[in-house]
């Protein structure tokens, strides 16, 4: 079997993470932190909003059972792109909507969807970046799984 990945920010990752984790032919969804300025975050670090990170998740996934199109289609589902450096409640840099992408082809399919999902917001516009993947550095153990582990998550859906 041959696996790839994605990588998507879009608010509190506890969700997220949860959004994704259900989907068939995903193998692993993992919290995390990526495209910041600052080697090895903490949360507290990235809470802080000075290190440029966004709370995001790695996407482990067979593209045989479900393909990078149909997770950007979740993505654009499960937040509202056309907020900025905010979710909900949740504000700051760190809740940033983002694509990061791990190929010229992801980066070439990142576009068109955002382009295909512009056409139904109207006048609103996606704020999301879609971005050359960075490092990841996942989150502390107490971040990963926790919708499952304690049965409630952050706002996931605009």
């Amino acid at each position: 079997m041959s696996t790839q990945t994605a990588t998507f920010a879009a608010g509190c990752f506890w969700g997220v993470e949860a959004a994704f984790r259900g989907v068939p032919g995903v193998l692993d969804a993992v919290s995390g932190y990526t495209g910041g300025h600052v080697q090895h975050p903490t949360y507290e670090d990235v809470c802080s909003d000075r290190t440029g990170h966004a709370e995001a998740v790695e996407v482990t996934f067979d593209p045989a059972q479900v393909s990078f199109d149909q997770l950007l289609d979740i993505f654009w589902k499960i937040h509202d792109p056309t907020q900025i450096n905010r979710q909900g409640p949740d504000a700051g840099t760190q809740y940033r909507s983002a694509i990061f992408t791990h190929s010229a082809e992801q980066t070439a399919r990142a576009k068109a969807s955002r382009d295909r999902e512009q056409l139904t917001l109207g006048s609103r516009n996606i704020a999301t970046q879609i971005v050359p993947a960075e490092i990841f550095y996942r989150a502390e153990e107490y971040h990963q799984r926790y919708f499952e582990r304690n049965g409630a998550a952050c706002q996931v859906a605009p």
